[in-house]
């Protein structure tokens, strides 16, 4: 009897999840998805990139200084790592194709209302 109780809540709230994440997915809408294929064809999440540059919010005057105070402390002259060096410029790259995303959406927007 108790088996069966914890199966049935336990099969509710499985469903209940699935609900809650095909409804978060359907939130997120195209951008998410944009955003999915994005990483996968950088080979970088956004949130990594991120933490790289060390830039919270998406300006980019924001990635622009930290672009360019990383690139100094990793120039291999001054015996820095051409692999971390890289690592910069590759989350420059995938923060630069999010704004890029951001800017479509709300150019998107502008026109459907």
């Amino acid at each position: 009897m108790g088996v069966q109780v914890v199966g049935r809540a336990f099969a509710r709230a499985v469903r209940q999840e699935y609900a809650a994440s095909q409804a978060a997915a359907q939130a997120r809408g195209r951008s998410g998805q944009q955003s999915a294929a994005t990483s996968s064809i950088t080979g970088m999440s956004l949130q990594e990139a991120q933490q790289i540059l060390n830039v919270p919010t998406l300006t980019p005057e924001d990635i622009e200084k930290m672009i360019s105070t990383r690139h100094i402390f990793n120039d291999k002259s001054l015996g820095g790592s051409f692999y971390l060096q890289s690592k910069v410029v590759r989350a420059k790259e995938r923060l630069e194709e999010e704004l890029n995303i951001q800017r479509q959406q709300e150019k998107q927007q502008n026109v459907e209302t």
